[in-house]
């Protein structure tokens, strides 16, 4: 194909060249294994604790806190499974609300079956949890609550400060999956109170295959693989070093040009949202209008199947999903959309649309045009459409 629109930035993002660029020499040339004593190894040791201290700075956190893994979902897993274990003897309950994504939600049923108890928040119609439901769910025994801090298929941004100070105020160790936060969002993680945080290179410019875990210092978690002493005895296994290093260029790139590429992209997202609502009828906003992630739309349109939009929007060569790229084998619908009140004939007709600072106006007209030729299409074979304009007249 010529050409197309890449629209699913959640899903994953274009590796940035400065980022390939910073790697490569750590595949062929400075190739030693960092816990090596000779210089070839000391070369990638100072490589790592470089990308530590950018990640770290980014987050107003101590490089001594960031914990380097092989993405988001290991990152989820070790929060939720450690933490649980460290806190075993002084509870067992969890909280967590019930649009997170699937590496914390299949964790927690995980430790379900391992005799802990957790509790699943409701979020409105939004997607956003609210501060009162969480303190009404807090227990004596509660000793962790995991919830992201925005959501990657409809992009509400939850109250993470209110959370965190909840946590604090009740001592419970406080987890946020942020994986499509980081590096669109700025974060603090000591004004916020977070105490444990995911994220994922791939989702900012950078590599696949790596992520890090922010631990505050003190809490005292157990490793999740063991072996060697890599990662300060934490998380064993020799580091990824090319991976370390796109992720740490890709943390510079992101945070050195943060505010300028979320006005950017908010305003293509704005404009995109303002033309599907004024010019393709019988479609929903899903998602909080105002606190939402800069890149993210997602829209619902009755009387279709999201997957055949999505087939149709390829043909044309534009890039979207229908909801989180972990599950777009499913058939089910969208956990989330459920979550905030959809039915299952609307949920079915998702269509998510995640941008870039790549991204055109022109592109967007583009697609504008192709969704509401491919949903009118749709539509017009569709007995219930038929039925329902019927109705109406």
């Amino acid at each position: 194909m010529d050409k197309f629109i890449y629209l699913d930035n959640a899903a994953t993002t274009r590796t940035a060249p400065e980022v390939v660029n910073a790697m490569l020499p750590f595949f062929s040339e400075n190739y030693g294994n960092a816990s090596s004593i000779y210089r070839l190894g000391t070369e990638s040791k100072r490589a790592i604790m470089q990308s530590r201290e950018i990640i770290a700075g980014s987050l107003n956190a101590d490089p001594a806190e960031i914990y380097f893994t092989a993405g988001g979902t290991e990152a989820d897993n070790w929060a939720l499974v450690a933490a649980a274990e460290c806190c075993e003897g002084r509870g067992g309950h969890i909280i967590t609300s019930k649009i997170e994504h699937h590496a914390v939600l299949h964790t927690c049923q995980y430790l379900e079956k391992r005799g802990f108890e957790v509790s699943y928040i409701d979020v409105d119609e939004n997607g956003i949890l609210k501060p009162e439901d969480l303190k009404k769910a807090i227990r004596k025994d509660t000793i962790l609550i995991s919830v992201m801090y925005a959501n990657n298929e409809i992009g509400s941004i939850q109250p993470i400060k209110e959370i965190g100070e909840l946590a604090r105020e009740n001592g419970i160790l406080f987890h946020t999956d942020a994986v499509q936060a980081y590096g669109h969002l700025a974060i603090d993680v000591k004004d916020l109170n977070i105490d444990l945080l995911s994220a994922s290179g791939h989702k900012l410019n950078g590599p696949k295959g790596v992520g890090f875990l922010y631990i505050r210092k003190g809490i005292k978690i157990r490793s999740f693989l063991h072996g060697g002493a890599q990662e300060r005895r934490r998380r064993a296994g020799t580091e990824n070093v090319p991976g370390i290093v796109g992720l740490g260029a890709a943390a510079k790139l992101a945070f050195s040009q943060l505010e300028e590429r979320r006005k950017k992209v908010q305003k293509l997202r704005d404009y995109l949202i303002e033309r599907i609502e004024k010019e393709i009828p019988y479609c929903r906003l899903n998602g909080d209008r105002e606190r939402r992630l800069p890149n993210n739309i997602n829209f619902s349109f009755r009387f279709i199947e999201g997957e055949s939009l999505l087939i149709m929007l390829d043909m044309k060569g534009i890039c979207a999903s229908s909801g989180s790229a972990c599950t777009s084998g499913s058939l089910d619908p969208s956990h989330v959309l459920l979550a905030i009140g959809l039915p299952h004939e609307i949920a079915h007709g998702s269509l998510r649309l995640t941008l870039s600072e790549e991204n055109t106006i022109e592109e967007m007209d583009e697609t504008v045009a192709a969704i509401k030729e491919a949903v009118g299409k749709l539509r017009q074979m569709s007995p219930l459409y038929e039925d329902f304009i019927k109705k109406q007249n």
